[in-house]
């Protein structure tokens, strides 16, 4: 499958910072690709660090003024498969930052009593998906999966933290992505859950907003605390403009009932 992505970012660094990029894609993927960083038109070379599921982290220290990062990379083919690891399954069915799974585990047993396995990836995806509304702008940095449910809106990240949170109150372990989705609209990062059944990490995405057999894996972890886009330390930036891009050769048809995996 051919993929092609890219993310201009442009920040105002107003005090000296260290910022951490997550916007490339998985160390998983063959791909060609091209990074480059400059400070008021000076390039800056960022110090390239791998985490946890093939994340990379592009570490940039940058002086006060004008950043701009553009990050373009082409895909043909799928993901290398990702190794069972048992250690990933128990870490993942923890509560963690913004999955309060311990605080939704009667929620989630009300509505979900005697569903198990692929049956019941369909009905939290499609019962979140139906509880929810998609409204931008809607959710706080700092909301968790408690939260959105009780404001009954938000976006994919926010989407994403309540599926992590009700399956890990299910004994299903859980995870967030953040990725490329072509046929996106409006276009952005993206976030969706993954869920770990018989061995596979599968995809649900309960916005179904994009095709989920053309995401392309940025990063992996916990919730949107391992998967931010862009962490500011020891400084200050202000985000001044994102842009992001993601086609495919073709845009499949997708059905919530289907086992997906990114790749």
């Amino acid at each position: 499958m051919h993929r092609e992505m890219s993310a201009h970012l442009v920040l105002d660094v107003t005090a000296p910072a260290t910022l951490a990029f997550e916007l490339a894609v998985s160390s998983q993927y063959a791909c060609t690709e091209a990074l480059t960083v400059s400070v008021d038109g000076r390039f800056v070379q960022p110090t390239a660090l791998l985490d946890h599921h093939g994340t990379r982290l592009h570490v940039v220290q940058a002086g006060v003024g004008r950043l701009l990062l553009d990050y373009t990379a082409t895909i043909d083919g799928r993901a290398e498969a990702e190794p069972t690891d048992e250690a990933d399954a128990l870490r993942y069915l923890r509560p963690s930052r913004y999955c309060e799974s311990d605080s939704l585990g009667p929620t989630a047993h009300a509505e979900f009593a005697g569903l198990r396995g692929y049956d019941l990836l369909a009905a939290v995806s499609s019962w979140v998906g139906s509880r929810l509304s998609y409204v931008p702008g809607s959710s706080l940095p700092t909301d968790g999966a408690v939260r959105t449910l009780l404001a009954r809106e938000g976006v994919c990240r926010d989407y994403a933290h309540l599926v992590v949170a009700l399956l890990r109150a299910l004994d299903v372990p859980a995870r967030l992505a953040s990725v490329y989705a072509p046929g996106l609209s409006p276009m952005d990062f993206h976030a969706v859950a993954e869920a770990y059944l018989d061995g596979t990490w599968y995809v649900v995405d309960a916005t179904t907003l994009a095709p989920r057999s053309t995401l392309v894996r940025i990063a992996t972890g916990r919730d949107a605390s391992d998967t931010a886009f862009l962490n500011v330390h020891h400084g200050f930036a202000d985000l001044l403009e994102l842009q992001v891009t993601a086609v495919a050769g073709t845009l499949p048809d997708d059905d919530v009932r289907d086992l997906v995996v990114v790749g």
